[in-house]
């Protein structure tokens, strides 16, 4: 296991996309350790508002924390930011996420995860930072049928624009690492859920159909593999990284990018009938073919974070669901 530090404390770090599942978890934990965080997001209505402002209000009484609403897509606003604030280690989790809606609404990837992610690198440029972490995601790998999912795997075949953003994005980071000697880590999240998480994936629409009695769809007849992982889990793989930027490769870049996934694949079928144990509910069931994008199964191979880091995620899914079934309980009043 190669030597690592511990979080460093005395750190100023940026979060963007704050107010969104992964962000704001990411805030809450480091603030919680007294971190100084500025988080940024233009609260898009991509999904419910509410639950974003919900977020918020929760990091707004942390005395080291504040808050500034903008676009990483408005260089403006970004340089302006990076400009009132010395950043010691930046955090890009803004992006517009979502494989199906890439397909109806290709400009807002363009905007958030191409342009975004390239006013983020200058301003990194311009104004320079011990590390840039940023979110990519398993969405990369495509189609592939080797498993588990490597770093060292081909992903030069992306299904999804959602996909061809995240992977331009490690692209874009290694040429700045390479010019301008910026050390920065790409996060390949797998299907991250959890309390306070985000409606348009699939677990918290089930939970809500099911708890409606509605019929809940499942594509490619439940024939999917996913490698869920727990929220706590990513975060913890974050902080572990933050204070660890890239030591120099052979070439002197320092860029690098890793998986964080739970490392074993459940069945699609096996989560439902998990989520139904939770709910105490069963549920309506329509079986539908494999969607456009969708991928049939992800599994992350997490040996470098397990060297690197002494760490792998390891939360099994029936104690994530429980603790995502309480919170939905209670965050809506059932």
């Amino acid at each position: 296991m190669a030597s690592h530090n511990a979080l460093d404390t005395s750190k100023k770090i940026l979060v963007t996309g704050a107010a969104g599942f992964i962000g704001f978890h990411l805030c809450k934990s480091l603030l919680e350790k007294g971190v100084e965080v500025v988080g940024f997001d233009n609260i898009n209505d991509y999904y419910d508002v509410n639950l974003k402002y919900s977020r918020i209000e929760i990091l707004a009484p942390y005395e080291r924390f504040s808050f500034v609403r903008g676009d990483i897509a408005d260089k403006s606003a970004v340089d302006k930011l990076f400009c009132e604030n010395k950043f010691d280690v930046v955090v890009n989790l803004a992006a517009q996420a979502g494989v199906r809606y890439s397909i109806d609404n290709p400009q807002a990837y363009i905007e958030s995860n191409v342009i975004g992610f390239f006013n983020i690198l200058e301003a990194c440029r311009n104004n320079p930072v011990e590390h840039l972490l940023y979110a990519s995601s398993s969405s990369v790998y495509g189609n592939q049928k080797k498993t588990p999912f490597s770093t060292d795997d081909d992903v030069s075949k992306p299904i999804s624009l959602y996909a061809a953003t995240k992977k331009s994005n490690e692209l874009m980071a290694y040429t700045y690492s390479h010019l301008y000697s910026i050390p920065s880590t790409g996060l390949r999240f797998f299907t991250v859920y959890g309390p306070y998480g985000r409606p348009d994936m699939a677990y918290f629409g089930f939970t809500q159909k099911i708890l409606n009695g509605e019929k809940i769809k499942i594509f490619n007849n439940g024939d999917m593999y996913r490698d869920f992982t727990y929220i706590d889990d990513i975060v913890k793989g974050i902080e572990n990284m933050i204070s660890n930027p890239p030591e120099a490769d052979e070439n002197g870049d320092r860029a690098t990018v890793y998986n964080i996934g739970n490392n074993s694949p459940e069945k699609l079928m096996y989560f439902i009938e998990t989520l139904e144990n939770a709910l105490g509910k069963k549920a309506e069931k329509e079986f539908l073919p494999m969607q456009p994008g969708d991928v049939y199964q992800t599994y992350a191979d997490v040996t470098p974070l397990i060297e690197n880091f002494g760490f792998k995620p390891s939360t099994s899914i029936e104690e994530g669901l429980g603790k995502f079934v309480d919170w939905y309980k209670e965050y809506y009043n059932i």
